[in-house]
Order: C-alpha cells, then structure tokens, then sequence
C-alpha cells in the first residue's frame, strides 16, 4: 500500500474514554490522510465527539454483533476497540480473518493470548494494554527495568501504584474522592478472591475484609499525601516484565488518607455484598438500609447503633458518613430489590459524582529497588496528570492518547511487530512516552544510593 493513500480508521465505542482517543486522531488525520469512523448505538453521542470533522463519519449499529460490524472492519486498516473487555476476543477473531490491525486498552485475556499464532498468519498486530493501567504503567515501568539491565544492574523490588482521584482544586468533600470512572468497579474493588503479591521472596495474601486495613502510605511532591491498597493480582505481572525471579513485586490502588479506613466500615457492614438481593421494595432510604445491617433495638436511634458499630477508635470517621447523608430518610434508592452494592452505588453516586467544572486527576508512583556491583539504589518515579475538563478527564487522555499514538505508529509503519502483544518493547513505549509528554504526561524520576 502507498504511504500517500487514504487510511480508514474504525472506532467501536464512543463511551467515556473514547473522547480524546477521537480527539487525538482528527487532529491527526490531515496530515496522515486518515477517515476515522466512530460507530456507537447512540449516534448523538459519536457526532458530539467528531465535531463535525471532515476527516470523521458517525456510524450507528451495534458493534457487539459481528455481522454487523464485519464489513466496516473490512473495510478498515485499523480497529481500535474501546468496547467492554469481554468483547474484544470476538472481534480479534473477525480482524485476523480480515486481516486488518486491532489495538484494545484492555488486559490479554488467556483467549486472546491463543491468537497469537493465527494473527501472525495473518500478518496483523493486536496490540493490548494500551491504555493508562493497563499501558502507561507498562511503558514507563519497562522504561526503567531496560534501562537498570542494560547497565548490568538486577532489579530487586518493584511496586507499583495508580489512581483515579479528583484533582486538588475540586477537592471539596471529606472522603476526598469522586468518582472519575465506573462506580460499580470502585463499590466491587477487591472481591473476588485474595490479593496477592511477593515481598522479600515470600508469598503473601491479604483478603478482602483486610484489604483496606492493610495501607502504604507515600507522598507525591506538590500533590501530598496518597495512600495504596493491594490489587487482586501483583504475581502475573513478573511475566510480564521479565522478572520472574524479583523477591518484591506488588501493584496497588491509590487513595487519599482516610478513605480506606472508612471504606473499610462499608466492607465490615456488609453493604458492599453483590451476591443477593434485598427484599426491600422501592423507596428505601439511606437509613432504612443501614438500619438492615446494624442490629434490632427498641430504643436506640439508628445514629447511635452507627456510633457504637464505628467503635471509640473510629469515631473520627463518624462525619463522613453524615456529609454522605447516610442518616437521611428521604427515597434515593431507585431499584427494586437491589444486592447491598448496588443500594451503597446509589447512595455514594448522589455525593461522590464530579459537578460541573470539577476536573478529574491521574496518579501513578513506581518504586524500585536494585542492586548493581554489590551497591543498592532507590528509584522512584511518578506521573500527576490533572484533567482538561468532564470530557477530556485525565482518565480519558491517560488511556486515548497511548493507543491513539500507537494507532499512528502502526498505520505509518514505524511499528512492523506482528501477533497478540502489549507495549513492554524499548520500540513500541520510547516514541509512547516521548509523544505524551508533549501533553503533560509525563513521568518524573529521582534515584539514591540506599
């Protein structure tokens, strides 16, 4: 194919992080003579994000249905898929059969790992992981990894952190967080099995009700104090980054101080259980479902069960429960019989949701630790991206961008890998990381001798 050719680009999903992936590639798209078309069931929503760009076409079908979204992928020379996870397998299965590229920002399922072979016969890369976490931390994790071998050092502790939190200036509620993503996934966090990772060569595991208990504590210069809590799976990642013998290897969720501890308060409660219904019907109000959890009393007010729940040792918690307005009988809760998860989504979304002009922040810190001719070093390195606005968010830019740039790098063919990967090649994260800093993401590091 000519270099001077036309390129058609295939979004599926228009959703929340689509918008400066969209963004990204009209700007893009004079220069490198790209059509870019966005397809979502709500054509309103694809037309808001092109903006009417000569180089875009709106397109409504549903993406799910591979009749549907075939002959478009065979049309395409690239799929970006920003469709829920589980959806990316089968349309891997319909971009090796058409042999046309697909980038996805969503972790390689064992499913998708099993294309490998078959996307390298048909001469396409199915780039995964390209997003934020998954993404970023990859590339700027790999960054330094290479960078600590080649010099013949051996890495041997990583940890490594990200979270999604409201930046500073929008800051203005006791938990000191709003929801800057998906509600449901912040209510469910850390179920679903143990977390595990490996410190100093031993195998440990915290479960879910000790997860929030369990905290490291660090700060971010001009940004202060965050707090990290274990994902569910730090081990996989040794494969991942090569370090498959590393005595230390842990990734966690980032919060602010206090947050934890009172979330914990919901977890002990019961209030964050998926797995039944309650038998209430509509018009339950906060109170009535915290009087469920707490125990029966003829006399005693809901107020204070809550108190003596909370205990002498965390009654300094008690406020940010009121501020939640979790004592207030007025109806919230919309479903019926709703699982205890899905009443605590209701009541937090009332409080916890971005108003407008509030702006979202990113953060991610990478600590590391090596060793290089019997003499121990420190590295850390951390990344604060602040959002635009509530369409361009920081979680928008932080997962658009990585796969946009990669989009380009591919079309123009400065990227010739082929099969089912990630971006964990010097090749594929140093162009990455180079392009973003032109728009303020990037990673600063510091380095002592320990």
């Amino acid at each position: 194919m000519q270099h001077n050719s036309s390129k058609n680009i295939l979004v599926l999903g228009a959703g929340l992080s689509s918008s400066s992936l969209i963004r990204y590639l009209l700007e893009q798209s004079s220069e490198h003579n790209w059509k870019i078309k966005v397809v979502d069931r709500d054509i309103a929503l694809v037309q808001q994000k092109l903006k009417g760009h000569e180089n875009g076409e709106a397109l409504e079908f549903n993406a799910i249905l591979s009749e549907e979204r075939k002959p478009e992928i065979d049309k395409a020379d690239l799929v970006i898929s920003m469709l829920p996870a589980r959806f990316h397998y089968e349309v891997a299965l319909d971009c090796i059969e058409l042999k046309t590229n697909l980038i996805t920002p969503s972790y390689i399922s064992a499913e998708m790992r099993s294309l490998d072979q078959k996307a390298k016969d048909a001469g396409i890369v199915i780039m995964n992981e390209i997003g934020v976490d998954p993404g970023l931390d990859h590339m700027s994790a790999m960054k330094i990894i290479h960078g600590v071998q080649n010099k013949g050092g051996e890495v041997t502790s990583f940890k490594s952190f990200c979270g999604g939190l409201v930046a500073p200036e929008s800051d203005n509620n006791p938990w000191n967080y709003k929801f800057t993503w998906n509600p449901r996934n912040v209510v469910l966090a850390g179920q679903g099995g143990a977390a595990s990772f490996i410190q100093n060569g031993e195998y440990k595991y915290i479960p879910y009700n000790r997860l929030f208990g369990r905290l490291h504590t660090m700060s971010v210069e001009g940004f202060g104090d965050f707090v990290g809590y274990a994902n569910r799976d730090s081990l996989s990642y040794r494969a991942t980054y090569g370090l498959d013998d590393i005595p230390t290897i842990f990734r966690g969720t980032l919060r602010r101080p206090g947050y934890c501890e009172a979330w914990n308060v919901f977890i002990e409660l019961g209030m964050t259980d998926d797995s039944y219904e309650m038998n209430i019907h509509k018009s339950i109000t906060p109170r009535s479902f915290l009087n469920a959890f707490l125990p029966y009393h003829p006399t005693k007010t809901v107020e204070e069960k809550f108190k003596e729940f909370l205990r002498e040792d965390r009654i300094h918690l008690y406020d940010r429960f009121e501020w939640l307005g979790i004592f207030k009988d007025e109806p919230l809760i919309e479903f019926e019989r709703p699982t205890p998860a899905q009443a605590l989504q209701q009541i937090l979304v009332h409080k916890l949701s971005l108003s407008d002009g509030d702006k979202d922040m990113l953060v991610m810190i990478h600590e590391f630790e090596y060793t290089l001719n019997g003499s121990k070093y420190q590295i850390t390195s951390h990344m604060v991206n602040i959002g635009e606005d509530q369409v361009y968010t920081s979680m928008s830019n932080t997962v658009g961008l990585p796969a946009g740039i990669c989009a380009k790098m591919i079309l123009t063919g400065k990227l010739q890998t082929t099969g089912v990967t990630l971006p964990v090649q010097p090749e594929v994260y140093n162009p990455i990381l180079e392009e973003l800093e032109s728009f303020d993401i990037r990673f600063i590091e510091s380095e002592v001798k320990a």
